[in-house]
């Protein structure tokens, strides 16, 4: 039995080193192609196999519960371009230390445009605490990119793919472009407080079911969300923004964030939990709003129950 387990444990090692190097290869690939083949390709994989999975069913019926005016042509057109930009963004991966060249110093315009950047400096300087949050819209993971770019002292807080291989490599891309990384996992808010106990700042998306969350209303459904930034927010009273990435055309990018929100407080003046989440929940409805086909559709995110559950939660969100 013994014997046994070690030999599991050796084929699953192995198993795991060969699929590493496939990643890899495949990444190496892409790298050869350059952002906007290797996107391209990205996106016309995506376009072609995503309406053959069952993920695609939840996305349709989720953009007509969000959408109950427009008509199946046009629901099924913002579902063809969110399937575009997962393969994008994936296809992008491999060029994620050249994708984000925004320069302000520079007189040549970028791939790359920053609007708000004044708030990440401020936030870099003030030497208090903050809490960035955003959503799964155009490449999602260039605002990270742009904090360690800009000195942000900054944590994102990510959710491993399920798969170990492809779960390194992505780790290996984003260790070398971004700052403080964070798995979503059991424990992790205790890593996420230390970072503002530092003095850090903590990013982190917010727009996927939190099973243990609090009900929001979003796109005028009730959807659950992790509350633990509201939390935060509350515990250190810290200034709370938005970022969110604007696929352009021409393979570009535009970075926004929020000035510092103004957020609900309670009769002691602290902040309310699950008013906090509303209004981030509301800025990002907002986004998907304006930019329906650049979001992930494809995720069950409304499965709040009919009744609320306990808000004891405190385990950081998927993302």
């Amino acid at each position: 039995m013994v014997h046994q387990k070690k030999r599991r444990g050796i084929l699953s090692r192995l198993t795991e080193i060969v699929m590493v190097g496939v990643v890899r290869g495949v990444f190496a690939f892409a790298r050869a192609l350059g952002p906007e083949k290797s996107g391209g390709l990205g996106a016309a994989i995506a376009k072609r196999v995503g309406p053959l999975l069952p993920a695609h069913k939840t996305a349709l019926a989720n953009i007509r519960a969000a959408y109950p005016e427009k008509s199946d042509a046009e629901v099924r057109a913002i579902a063809r371009g969110a399937w575009d930009n997962l393969g994008r963004t994936g296809g992008e991966y491999p060029h994620l230390g050249t994708l984000f060249d925004y320069d302000p110093d520079s007189e040549t315009v970028g791939r790359t445009e920053v609007d708000g950047i004044e708030h990440f400096l401020a936030l870099r300087d003030d030497g208090r605490p903050g809490i960035i949050f955003s959503a799964h819209l155009g490449n999602w993971e260039l605002p990270a990119i742009c904090a360690a770019r800009f000195g942000l002292d900054a944590t994102a807080v990510f959710r491993a793919p399920n798969d170990p291989a492809i779960a390194r490599v992505l780790h290996e891309i984003r260790s070398g472009t971004m700052g403080g990384l964070e798995a979503a996992r059991q424990g992790a808010a205790f890593a996420m407080q230390g970072a503002l106990e530092k003095g850090g700042h903590l990013g982190m998306l917010i727009d996927q079911h939190f099973t243990r969350g609090v009900i929001v209303d979003f796109m005028g459904r009730p959807a659950l969300v992790n509350p633990i930034l509201g939390k935060f927010a509350r515990r250190f009273d810290c200034p709370v923004h938005g970022v969110r990435v604007i696929r352009l055309s021409n393979y570009r990018f535009r970075l926004q964030l929020t000035p510092a929100l103004d957020l609900p407080r309670d009769a002691d003046g602290q902040i309310n939990v699950q008013g906090a989440m509303q209004v981030m929940t509301r800025v990002v409805e907002g986004w998907v709003r304006e930019n329906p086909s650049q979001w992930l559709w494809m995720h069950r995110r409304w499965r709040a129950p009919a009744t609320k559950p306990a808000s004891g939660a405190s385990g950081a969100a998927s993302s």
